[in-house]
């Protein structure tokens, strides 16, 4: 069990390093003729395709007809909602604004966020019955100091844009969205390969998100796009997230649902450091302590006491 916990956290490393790279990386092709719509477009329909050819060769597997439903809520909670109210609310809301309640570049409307994991640590109390504990609290905090340090000591001018409420609620329902497809899915995720899960609810994604996105997508001129901005979208489309989710799957078959949203902490990490190394930025006090407070904070959340280890304590001590 401790290996697979052990497994689970690496997991969620890698696919934190991969959206982290998303930020610089899919700033590239949305400076060069792709909007954000149409990259999210990319994303789901790319990952669909990618997950049901990677299928091929995994266990086959006969999914229920009941599954299949609740996998199409999970496509919707997960995927659909969490990036398109995303990108809807950026387009309303300040740089700033968009980077305080969910610390991402426009590219990322899936998952870094500051309010995720207290979402999601509220949303796992009620629905799983999951304790919050003083750790928990502790963890969380820290956490979201240090990511909203590393995020403001990054941030440059906003270009005079002031945010709007609309925009900032949007962004804010696309984190709720992904707590919730976090904590109420768990069980699901649990029962099926990571192939036929993804395939199903990157499937489910596509379907609902590109009647929205249609006419933007086939107003770009591709001809025009050059050979490096498409391998900007292939990175987002296989390592952003073919590879990314297959790496979050894996976490979310072994790990609690808060442990799994801390992570996203790491992502601000990764983009500060990359624009470092790109001679973007520069690495300072402020920042030295923001990354130091992100991982006590993991640290602290991943040592906090699970239900099922407090319900083992309660029996023990009446025994």
């Amino acid at each position: 069990m401790a290996i697979q916990k052990y497994k689970g956290h690496l997991a969620l490393l890698g696919a934190a390093i991969m959206w982290g790279l998303m930020s610089p990386i899919g700033k590239t092709a949305l400076e060069n003729g792709i909007s954000g719509l149409s990259l999210a477009t990319f994303r789901m329909t790319g990952g669909a395709i990618c997950f049901w050819i990677a299928s091929i060769f995994a266990p086959k597997e006969q999914v229920k007809p009941h599954d299949l439903m609740m996998l199409f809520f999970a496509g919707l909670l997960g995927i659909v909602l969490n990036q398109g109210c995303f990108t809807f609310g950026l387009s309303l809301t300040s740089p700033i604004d968009a980077s305080i309640v969910t610390t991402t570049a426009p590219i990322d409307a899936s998952i870094v966020t500051t309010t995720l994991p207290i979402v999601t640590m509220i949303v796992a109390a009620i629905y799983l019955k999951e304790p919050v504990t003083g750790k928990k609290v502790i963890g969380i905090f820290l956490g979201s100091i240090g990511a909203l340090t590393l995020i403001l000591s990054s941030q440059g001018s906003t270009d005079g844009k002031g945010g709007s409420i609309p925009g900032d609620l949007l962004c804010l329902a696309a984190q709720i969205s992904f707590s919730f497809y976090l904590a109420i899915f768990k069980g699901l995720i649990s029962k099926y390969n990571i192939f036929t899960l993804m395939k199903w609810m990157f499937t489910y994604a596509a379907i609902c998100f590109i009647p929205f996105s249609y006419h933007e997508v086939s107003a770009i001129h591709f001809q025009e796009i050059s050979t490096s901005t498409w391998a900007c979208v292939a990175y987002v489309i296989v390592g952003g997230t073919f590879l990314a989710y297959i790496l979050m799957m894996i976490g979310q078959k072994t790990l609690r649902p808060t442990v799994i949203s801390m992570y996203n902490y790491v992502q601000p990490i990764v983009g500060t450091s990359v624009s470092i190394l790109l001679g973007m930025g520069t690495f300072g006090l402020a920042k030295g302590i923001a990354v130091a407070l992100v991982f006590t904070g993991v640290y602290i959340v991943t040592q906090s006491k699970s239900r099922e280890q407090m319900l083992a304590e309660q029996a023990a001590k009446k025994e």
